[in-house]
């Protein structure tokens, strides 16, 4: 039976029984002793993206006592439901996403070296409410950069990845929908927005397409 335990652009964590190109968790156990999920939705602000296999370590899926796995469909949807890569597991990819958030985020006056720590309390804020509500932001479309997620005025439910000058509709199972992508037209992104930043800044997502 599936688990609760997918994630969307939008944060929300889904039934399905699609697999994902990616695991990660939030910090702690999400699950009770039976491996239910319960009312909470993170433990920390340490959102991560991790490969699916690291070191041959393995173990039973929401064991007693551990962190809560979550997949994603691709690194572009994790990152809009606010998570980041990993530092031991994706640990190029960890180095290569500070540093382009550090070069598009300067207003926050980080350091080189500073802890990671530091900028997940900045994505905390951007991620989500104290109620547990998506913060999203409105934002022209044609000003964002490929690999950030939006929803329309027209249809607020639904995820679109921006690409190659286009709109993607997101699924569980991968992406449908083709919309063009007009260039003077509001959006809600779901992006958190220092996220924006460095993906603009340089650091290149992984879609699965």
């Amino acid at each position: 039976m599936p688990r609760q335990n997918r994630v969307n652009p939008f944060g929300e964590l889904i039934v399905t029984d699609a697999r994902g190109a990616f695991m990660g968790n939030r910090g702690g156990a999400l699950h009770n002793d039976q491996g239910e999920l319960t009312d909470r939705r993170w433990t920390s602000s340490r959102w991560i993206i991790c490969l699916l296999e690291f070191k041959e370590r393995r173990r039973p899926l929401m064991a007693p006592g551990c962190y809560t796995e979550l997949f994603f469909l691709d690194e572009a949807t994790a990152l809009a439901a606010g998570h980041r890569p990993c530092a031991e597991c994706r640990r190029e990819d960890f180095k290569c996403f500070k540093k382009a958030w550090l070069k598009g985020n300067p207003e926050y006056g980080f350091a080189d070296n500073v802890k990671i720590g530091e900028i997940d309390k900045v994505l905390q804020q951007e991620r989500v409410t104290r109620t547990r509500e998506k913060v999203t932001f409105p934002v022209e479309l044609g000003s964002l950069p490929e690999g950030t997620f939006v929803s329309l005025p027209s249809d607020p439910e639904s995820a679109y990845l921006v690409w190659r000058g286009e709109l993607r509709s997101w699924s569980p199972g991968g992406y449908g929908q083709v919309v063009q992508r007009p260039g003077e037209f509001l959006v809600d992104v779901l992006t958190p927005a220092s996220t924006v930043n460095a993906i603009r800044a340089g650091y290149v997502p992984q879609v699965s397409l």
